[in-house]
């Protein structure tokens, strides 16, 4: 039987050693990833999205995760199957950041994304009438 707990933080881990080449930042802490989910029989499914559909490196973004995550989970017994599957619904959106990655975005770009993407969101409200 497979220690659910144990993979779920061993791919945490790994995965905030992947980093998106556009955005400095790894994947758990800008949000763009969804779930993870370990069943009874060992089975592994990673949900996750890009900030963007048309995304350019999304291939290369795959691969290193899929890497990391092989390498991760390398030596855990139980693990059956891997599954990676990459999803657009709900789409992502800066709110989905860590406070970690938000803070490194903020040291990065010199402002705070959810706080821009709000006020953009109110002025869009606004503009629209809803």
């Amino acid at each position: 039987m497979v220690d659910k707990s144990t993979v779920v933080e061993r791919l945490r881990e790994a995965l905030r050693n992947v980093y998106d080449p556009e955005i400095p930042i790894n994947v758990w802490d800008l949000g763009l990833i969804y779930g993870i989910d370990v069943d009874d029989s060992g089975n592994v499914r990673i949900r996750m999205t890009l900030t963007a559909p048309a995304c350019p490196v999304t291939t290369f973004l795959l691969y290193q995760v899929q890497e990391a995550v092989y390498r991760a989970l390398s030596d855990v017994e139980g693990v059956s199957e891997v599954n990676i599957d990459l999803v657009f619904d709900p789409p992502w959106d800066p709110t989905r950041m860590t406070e970690e990655g938000r803070r490194r975005f903020k040291e990065l770009f010199g402002y705070d994304i959810v706080e821009e993407y709000g006020k953009r969101k109110s002025l869009s409200s606004i503009l629209s009438g809803t």
